[in-house]
């Protein structure tokens, strides 16, 4: 057995949560992490254990915050599921109306909905970028500006791995005139009161955990010329920079470096499960929810062939796929490469959360989720 000391708070009747997520340490190579449920507004797991580094030598802390990979895509589409609460978002209406200068190569008449739903055939930058230029804002959306897509938009799905982020935060940029980290700060992190970054400053790098790849595998493996390789390394080295290092965590890459916990994913998805209110904190309406967390399309997926069903920016729960989480089809949420995972079933009016820092390669299902959420439900 693993010795880590599990601390936090749990509610009386969650205790088989606890103990779930004590295994992983022993059965699944756990090195710190960090696990939160909120079922009807109220925290009924909220744990950390383990440490922030290989080593072993800093334990996590109630507080620490970690790369969540893409799990960040849950907040980017609530962020554009509250402009279009607020009326300010058409996600019917084509790009063009809030981003003019989209409408280059091919993609005119692509409407925002396409974007989020990863229909619009773009999950790739043809051209070569600058040393750097992933990591700069105005040189990745020129990119896509002049980026002719993959497929005739509309016509088939794949998962716009990277590209997503500048996608949907540009639009946000442009009806609000902040960048998408700030937008996210100011309309949900700050509300519910969490720790959720998108470009982060220097001075939460002490609180941050390292993410460690998986040791002797890679993270993800596929032929360097196929289009999900070419979707998957927009921003790794040498084109962008080490995952741990300074101009990583500083970057805004809203499909891939929000920094958060467990704490942070269960609070959003805790909210959106019971009609976008908690802690009488309302960020947005249950129609709209409903709307985003309706499915739009679904079958095999171009760019990673995982089978997904899609709704606005979320995933919906796809049996015996990477997306089984729950045990109901209205499920839906996010999951990050490495294993962090958000979910909101709003059956059980129940919001998940889980984050750490050892990753686990290729893009199965995580197998330290099971045990997690089977003992979640066993609790309701």
């Amino acid at each position: 057995m693993v010795d880590v000391v599990v601390e936090g708070r749990v509610a009386p009747g969650f205790e088989r949560v606890v103990e779930a997520f004590e295994r992983g340490f022993a059965d699944h190579g756990e090195v710190g992490a960090s696990l939160a449920a909120v079922v009807d507004g109220r925290t009924v797991v909220d744990v950390w254990a383990g440490w922030t580094d290989r080593a072993r030598t800093t334990p996590w802390q109630p507080d620490t915050i970690v790369n969540l990979y893409s799990s960040t895509k849950g907040f980017v589409a609530a962020a554009a599921a509250i402009l279009a609460d607020r009326g300010l978002l058409d996600v019917d209406a084509p790009v063009t109306r809030y981003w003019p200068e989209f409408g280059q190569a091919g993609k005119e008449t692509i409407p925002v909905r396409w974007l989020l739903s990863h229909q619009a055939g773009l999950p790739v930058i043809d051209e070569p970028l600058p040393p750097g230029g992933a990591l700069d804002w105005t040189t990745m959306i020129h990119a896509l500006e002049r980026q002719r897509p993959s497929w005739e938009p509309g016509t088939a799905m794949g998962y716009h791995a990277l590209t997503f982020g500048w996608l949907v935060g540009e639009v946000v940029r442009r009806i609000t005139g902040q960048s998408i980290g700030g937008f996210v700060r100011d309309a949900i992190a700050r509300p519910i009161g969490v720790d959720l970054f998108i470009g982060m400053d220097a001075r939460e790098d002490a609180r941050t955990a390292d993410s460690l790849p998986p040791e002797n595998s890679p993270l993800i493996t596929f032929d360097p010329q196929s289009l999900t390789a070419r979707a998957m390394t927009i921003v790794v080295p040498p084109a962008g920079a080490d995952v741990n290092s300074r101009a990583w965590r500083a970057a805004e890459l809203p499909a891939v470096n929000g920094h958060g916990n467990a704490r942070a994913l269960a609070r959003l998805y805790g909210c959106l499960a019971r009609g976008g209110e908690i802690d009488g904190v309302r960020l947005l309406g249950g129609a709209t929810i409903d709307r985003f967390a309706t499915e739009v399309v679904a079958g095999a997926d171009a760019v990673v062939g995982i089978p997904a069903r899609r709704g606005l920016g979320f995933i919906l729960r796809t049996a015996g796929t990477r997306y089984d989480w729950g045990t109901n089809d209205r499920t839906f949420g996010h999951s990050g490469a490495g294993g962090s995972l958000g979910f909101a079933d709003p059956d059980a009016r129940l919001g998940f959360g889980y984050a750490m820092n050892q990753t686990a390669p290729g893009l199965r299902a995580d197998p330290r989720w099971a045990g997690l959420i089977d003992a979640l439900y066993a609790c309701l």
